[in-house]
């Protein structure tokens, strides 16, 4: 999947992470998708980098899901402080 591709997944992967994100999210939608695509590519280049899984495996798109809810989290911790 080309840049692209990863962006378009991780703006459908920020809104999956901010329904699953417990807690109260104070956070508007365009800083949610910007985490969104964040995690998408930090979870795809770094899988692959690792050899989790290759390009256009399911693991990815959950991986990218997981990596938001995580930086979803940092942010909302970093924000409290």
């Amino acid at each position: 999947m080309g840049l692209i591709g990863t962006i378009v997944i991780g703006l459908i992967v920020g809104l999956i992470a901010r329904f699953l994100k417990p807690g109260d999210d104070s956070m508007g939608w365009i800083m949610t998708i910007l985490l969104g695509i964040g995690g998408s590519l930090l979870a795809t280049y770094g899988g692959q980098a690792l050899g989790i899984y290759q390009a256009g495996q399911a693991a990815g798109f959950i991986g990218a899901v997981v990596g938001a809810v995580i930086l979803l989290i940092i942010y909302a911790f970093v924000k409290k402080n």
